[in-house]
């Protein structure tokens, strides 16, 4: 029996991407995907979601490019501007799912520590958690198992009982290898979809 939901939080709940705020920045849509694949990239990201500080992060960005440097202090320095909002479907089912009364809801989330309470003042569905692992504050993230044991064990939870939601199928794999039933999100109507066919909406 399923007692437990687990969300993503970016691209599952909310609509966070870099392309929000550089395509302000660029005129030229390749010269802006050529600057977030090879510059500001997601790997270089995920140092940021996984501890390291953004004002480290950066000065290393920029010491290695110096000719971005601007577009890169932008990353976080107008990091507010790729927050889109919130992905309104995915609330809606979280509300459900809450008002249900026949779960404990969670988030386990790679955000950088520094950058999640700009989201959660944002957000008012960030406060509904029964609890919310912030990779950052961790300085331990997805996919590697430890981020996952370390929600399991704080909050008490079987994996045979519970369900993670991500939008990156290698978070998905990884949490199907520690045996918990993991949804590939999409978008919201198939993620109803798979929960209404877990009969857990």
């Amino acid at each position: 029996m399923t007692t437990t939901i687990i969300f993503d939080l970016g691209a599952v709940l909310i609509d966070w991407h870099p392309f929000h705020l550089y395509k302000s920045i660029f005129s030229n849509e390749e010269e802006m995907r050529f600057f977030i694949e090879n510059i500001c990239t997601n790997a270089w990201n995920e140092e940021q979601d996984g501890g390291r500080s953004l004002a480290e992060g950066t000065e290393l960005l920029v010491k290695e490019f110096p000719d971005h440097e601007e577009n890169i202090r932008a990353y976080y320095g107008r990091w507010e501007e790729m927050l889109n909002g919130p992905i309104q479907g995915t609330v809606k089912i979280f509300k459900e799912l809450k008002d249900s009364g026949r779960f404990k809801i969670y988030a386990l989330t790679n955000w950088a520590a520094e950058t999640y309470p700009i989201a959660q003042s944002k957000f008012e569905f960030l406060n509904w958690f029964d609890g919310v692992v912030v990779s950052g504050t961790e300085r331990m993230r997805k996919p590697h198992p430890e981020f996952y044991q370390l929600l399991l064990d704080r909050y008490s939870v079987s994996p045979a009982e519970a369900v993670f939601i991500d939008d990156n199928f290698r978070n998905v794999e990884a949490g199907r290898k520690l045996g918990i039933d993991s949804i590939h999100f999409k978008n919201p109507e198939q993620l109803r979809e798979e929960l209404q066919g877990r009969k857990l909406l």
